[in-house]
């Protein structure tokens, strides 16, 4: 009992650290992991009668770190792509052409330039591509007359909405529940539609409270097309988010090898030359494994923590204790994710970028609830995180461009997040009770 009481305790002094921003969440994951194993009593360094080594330096340290291998591989792959469509102006291209087709209907441009975001950050990953479309996109909304903060908070939104079938973030969450990539898609689609809806809903709102025309006698300003995406070619080279999400549903192709095809899908469609592709794909290859760092980090963190939380010496301390909080029926379930929703936030227990990673690992473990109803309370609860959580570095990077304070964009965003989180949550105790 002692020792679940100082893991506890160790849980509330590390989410303080983060949230005070003392030390950062790739930090923090290890020095966690090590506290509880320390606390429940497993050997540093240890081997059994067979001479097997069975220290944690082993067995969780060293092993935990390539347990995610899969996912930060495909998040280097995604960033590549990412940063093809960057460098080769397809993402801008697109950004524009949506600015463009709305003409001199702000509302029609919001809704287009939207719909493109969300498109982009299927592919897209990694603040670089954030700052990258933010750029453009948030002076083209205020130029129409959205206030900043609105801008953010729909930019933000769209955003949110595209992570849904970010094929990179389906293999991470593929890895931390040990689930086909197939079913982290189907639940998938059910966030996608409500995160859509309430991005919708956000945009007519702030389009009647601050009191925006639906229309404007200035149209949006034409903007000169780069000469490597105009024709055919460029309309096939916007095609590139979806080539790999098409590999994956429709031929049901591994993750890297779908982003490989749009890496060549892209390449082929821009290409002006031998020496320029090559220096394109080399150089996008590096700044996306640059892009990719942070996340790579992070995922060696969780792979550490859940490790560390499945080992049977770790679960027989916390087992107790999350068999004591953990909902067991529909009803309790539902209330206890929806309730509990904004400790997402703050990378906070039920963060899967953070701790929360460790909390599904260890009830998926012990068995407490169905693997499929962790799945999609915590991949539901993660809608409050994506963009509600003033911690991320896509809200910090927004409300700083947008000149706002970046606790006013979640204030504003948590209602809608809420709503989607407490719909997906209700949807998974249908699905999986």
């Amino acid at each position: 009992m002692l020792q679940g009481t100082l893991i506890i305790v160790l849980f509330i002094i590390i989410a303080g650290l983060m949230i005070t921003k003392k030390i950062p969440t790739l930090l923090a994951l290890p020095l966690l992991a090590v506290g509880i194993l320390t606390i429940s009593g497993v050997p540093m360094v240890a081997k059994d009668a067979d001479g097997k080594a069975i220290g944690y330096l082993q067995t969780v340290i060293e092993a935990g770190s390539i347990r995610m291998a899969a996912a930060y591989i495909a998040v280097i792959f995604g960033a590549w792509l990412g940063q093809m469509m960057n460098k080769s102006g397809v993402t801008e291209n697109m950004i524009k052409k949506a600015a463009e087709l709305g003409g001199d209907r702000p509302l029609i441009v919001t809704f287009l330039l939207s719909a493109v975001v969300a498109l982009l950050f299927t592919t897209l990953s990694g603040l670089g591509s954030v700052i990258m479309v933010g750029t453009i996109v948030l002076p083209i909304m205020v130029s129409i007359g959205i206030p900043a903060l609105t801008a953010a908070a729909i930019y933000l939104m769209s955003f949110a909405t595209g992570l849904t079938f970010n094929l990179a973030n389906w293999q991470n969450y593929s890895s931390i529940f040990g689930l086909p990539l197939e079913n982290i898609r189907d639940f998938s689609q059910y966030l996608f539609v409500f995160t859509a809806a309430a991005a919708i809903l956000l945009i007519l709102v702030e389009f009647k409270k601050n009191g925006i025309k639906f229309a404007f006698s200035a149209p949006v300003k034409e903007t000169v097309e780069k000469e490597s995406i105009k024709g055919f070619t460029g309309v096939m080279a916007m095609l590139t988010p979806i080539i790999p999400i098409i590999m994956v549903a429709a031929f049901k192709l591994p993750i890297v090898p779908s982003f490989f095809a749009g890496i060549l899908w892209i390449a082929i469609f821009t290409y002006k030359g031998w020496s320029k592709a090559m220096n394109m794909l080399t150089k996008a290859c590096y700044d996306g494994i640059s892009d990719a760092a942070p996340a790579v980090i992070l995922m060696v963190g969780i792979g550490i923590l859940f490790l560390t939380v499945t080992h049977p010496t770790v679960k027989g301390v916390l087992g107790p204790f999350m068999t004591s909080v953990t909902p067991t029926t529909s009803l309790t379930y539902v209330a206890f994710f929806i309730l509990l929703a904004p400790f997402a936030l703050y990378r906070g227990p039920l963060n899967l970028f953070g701790l929360g990673s460790g909390i599904a690992a260890l009830i998926i473990s012990l068995n407490l609830l169905p693997v499929f109803a962790v799945m999609g309370a915590f991949l539901s609860v993660e809608r409050m995180q994506a963009v509600g959580d003033p911690t991320n570095t896509q809200n910090v990077w927004t409300a700083n461009f947008a000149g706002v304070e970046v606790n006013t964009i979640t204030k504003k965003l948590v209602p809608y997040l809420w709503v989607v989180t407490a719909l997906g949550v209700v949807t998974a105790s249908f699905l999986f009770f």
